[in-house]
């Protein structure tokens, strides 16, 4: 490089160096005098070059670094009213001759701010670290490459994992199960919220929330809070469970659950409400679907025996043995699998409250003789004893098919009908209150926007119209299992439900709902189905299942009975009304 062009490259340097340079020559005079000097001494460099340094800053001790030759570093020093830091070093030729000297110097009070700054943000550091420390949530931290920056004692705590295990390491050595949420994050730079992993060598249950860090525009990291829910499943798992034995002891559902404008079902909640304050026994008749359970619920609230058990027991799902050791109870020893002791039956349970008999009319002769016992002497006898137990409970029971006709055929017990059948109380079926659709959709909206976290608001006026046009075989159960059904076929942001929403449903051969639906649907919502064919259909349904199970279990009617969830009597009094012989090869 030629010398003019290395004088030209030390021009650059000296004026964009951000401390302030002057230097001197041997006699004393600027030669040097960049930007930062001219700015903090306040004299452009053209009249400082040439003069004598002491006539350009009265306090200069450049003079004196000459003089010595020794060099004075950090020194402090005042320039008019301007305090500053400098260095102060002599400039020596190839022999060790001093032949000039340099200031090198900055304002002192915006070293002072920079110290400031530094203490306030070791403060602030300060601060952060015991803040975190002493929060419950784990906290991880990890720099913009994802390696892991700070944790504190809680994570430690809850991954078992220290400092010298993470901090550095990549933010995938503490996961488990699941994928990095620090990484998604610095790979998106959007925020994730509650996400389920396991952390940790003993896999520990998490939910896992991550922000990213920003300073400016420019992404600098991302912190994450971990919340142990291992705890907390556990304490909702005791929860249910507690719930499901408490909620066989109390009524859940009073008269204001019970939403109508309908004349009929007004008069049945008129009908149940006088009787709600006596003792006597109640027959809740209607099909299924049509909200029996929530009148026998309402019916305990409503009456004087609100603050007893209210149990509930249905008798369709139980066999003829289990049923009435479970409504009666037995002594031990009654018969193999007996628990020591004996146990309590149902009807004790319930003492001074409310027995709710579901499905009643699926019951056994020999069962219906013992319930006539209850009702018309007040007392019980376990199953293997002799002596009875008196018992105060008011009985509800509820049905779905037409007694009478069994008593016709012989399969209910003409006295235990008249016991029972005090009070009836009919329930309309939904396709006699259309009126209350709207209602109905509202409440069964609301219900299922808890359970599935939606913000659905109402349906359309051409699904309503769909809605008051279909017959509802299922009654106000099939309506809610529709409404869920279209839910799910609905994009999250969507609040109204729509007709390509709807699950398959036919009304007179005009198929409604979302085409090719998942989930299918039963016989009567298929297309082109008619409605008048509803009660050939089911019965069809029905047999084809029978035979199904019989097929499977090879004619072994009690594991037939098992498979199809009813009990041994049920199937027997079902293979008489479809006529299935014993011997007939169940073929599907």
């Amino acid at each position: 490089m030629q010398d003019s062009a290395r004088v030209r490259l030390l021009d650059l340097i000296l004026n964009a160096t951000h401390d302030a340079i002057v230097a001197v020559d041997a006699a004393g005079r600027i030669f040097v005098f960049n930007p930062s000097a001219e700015k903090i001494l306040g004299m452009k460099a053209k009249d400082a070059i040439g003069a004598h340094v002491r006539d350009v800053i009265a306090t200069t001790r450049l003079d004196e670094v000459l003089a010595t030759g020794v060099a004075e570093l950090n020194q402090r020093q005042t320039v008019g009213e301007t305090e500053i830091v400098t260095n102060r070093v002599p400039v020596r030729d190839e022999s060790g001759k001093v032949v000039g000297a340099v200031a090198v110097f900055r304002d002192l009070t915006e070293v002072k701010k920079l110290a400031e700054e530094i203490t306030n943000l070791r403060e602030v550091q300060s601060f952060l670290t015991a803040i975190i420390g002493a929060t419950q949530d784990a906290i991880s931290v990890a720099d913009a490459n994802g390696n892991g920056l700070i944790i504190n004692q809680a994570y430690t705590r809850l991954t078992g994992l220290t400092e010298k295990d993470v901090i550095g390491k990549p933010a995938t050595v503490d996961i488990a199960e699941g994928p990095s949420m620090h990484m998604q994050v610095l790979r998106t730079r959007q925020p994730v919220k509650n996400v389920p992993m396991r952390v940790g060598p003993m896999r520990r249950q998490v939910v896992v929330s991550v922000d990213p860090v920003f300073v400016g525009d420019e992404l600098k990291g991302s912190v994450g809070v971990i919340r142990d829910v291992s705890e907390i499943i556990r304490l909702t798992e005791e929860l249910d469970r507690m719930k499901k034995i408490v909620r066989q002891l109390e009524a859940k559902y009073t008269f204001d659950e019970v939403v109508s404008v309908n004349p009929l079902v007004s008069q049945a909640v008129e009908q149940a409400r006088r009787v709600a304050s006596t003792t006597a026994t109640v027959l809740l008749r209607g099909e299924s679907g049509t909200g029996k359970e929530l009148f026998a619920h309402a019916i305990h609230s409503a009456s004087p025996r609100r603050n007893k058990p209210f149990v509930r027991v249905n008798c369709a799902a139980l066999s003829e043995s289990l049923l009435e050791s479970e409504l009666f109870g037995y002594v031990e020893g009654a018969f193999t699998g007996a628990r020591r002791g004996g146990r309590k039956g149902l009807f004790e349970e319930a003492e001074g409250g409310s027995l709710f008999l579901d499905e009643v009319g699926v019951m056994t002769l020999p069962l219906q003789a013992s319930l006539l016992r209850v009702l018309q002497e007040k007392e019980i006898v376990r199953v293997g004893d002799s002596k009875p137990t008196p018992v105060d409970v008011r009985v509800i029971a509820a049905t779905n098919v037409p007694l009478e006709q069994l008593v016709a055929e012989g399969k209910f017990r003409e006295d235990l009908y008249y016991r029972l059948n005090v009070i009836p109380i009919f329930i309309p079926p939904l396709r006699q209150r259309t009126d209350d659709l709207p209602l109905l959709c509202d409440r069964l909206i609301k219900k299922l926007n808890q359970e599935y976290g939606r913000s659905v608001e109402s349906v359309s006026p051409e699904v309503m119209e769909v809605f008051k046009a279909y017959r509802w075989p299922g009654n106000v159960r099939e309506l809610e299992n529709v409404l869920g059904r279209a839910m799910m076929n609905m994009k999250f942001q969507d609040t109204v439900i729509m007709l390509e929403h709807l699950p398959p449903m036919a009304i007179d051969g005009d198929r409604f709902g979302k085409p090719g639906s998942r989930d299918g649907g039963p016989p009567w919502l298929s297309p082109g189905f008619s409605t008048t064919s509803l009660k050939d259909a089911v019965s069809n349904a029905e047999r084809h299942a029978i035979l199904s199970a019989l097929k499977k279990t090879q004619n072994n009617k009690t594991k037939a009975a098992r498979l199809l969830g009813i009990s041994v009597r049920s199937l027997y009094n079902k293979l008489e009304r479809y006529g299935i012989e014993e011997e007939e090869d169940p073929v599907s």
